[in-house]
């Protein structure tokens, strides 16, 4: 159930390794993120906060969001495959949401591959349009806004 979902900050190099490890082998070949310990670290170095997103004792996803004037830029990596379907990825979005506004901001932004049809589709069910920018290595990297009211 998605209301069972907590979202636990990382907030020193033990917790980043803690969540790389238990997502290495789900989320290493994610065309949204490069997923190696190097990776997650330079990510928080650039001001990016790192959580863990938690169903019980399980690690089930991580997610990044920043900060930018008044918008907040997030990503998040897929689910585990396990807790796909339930409404978890819905709860995330839910979450994105809840910060900006707490910070009294006007917009979020979130990133996803280009190929991530799932994320086109919750994206748009959540009010967020694709914007005309492509990011990353060969434009291979999505941005998607949606305005807090």
């Amino acid at each position: 159930m998605a209301d069972d979902l907590k979202f636990i900050k990382a907030s020193k190099k033990g917790d980043y390794k803690s969540i790389y490890e238990h997502n290495l082998d789900v989320f290493s070949d994610s065309p949204d993120f490069e997923w190696t310990f190097e990776d997650i670290k330079k990510e928080v170095q650039d001001g990016w906060e790192l959580f863990s997103v938690m169903s019980g004792q399980i690690i089930i996803a991580a997610l990044f969001f920043r900060q930018d004037d008044d918008c907040l830029l997030t990503k998040n990596t897929a689910l585990k495959m396990d807790f796909q379907g339930a409404g978890h990825s819905h709860r995330i979005k839910e979450f994105f949401e809840e910060v900006a506004r707490e910070r009294g901001l006007a917009r979020v932004y979130h990133y996803c591959g280009i190929d991530n049809f799932r994320m086109y589709s919750l994206n748009e069910s959540h009010g967020y349009k694709k914007t005309d920018r492509k990011l990353g290595p060969g434009g291979t990297v999505v941005e998607w806004m949606k305005p807090l009211k």
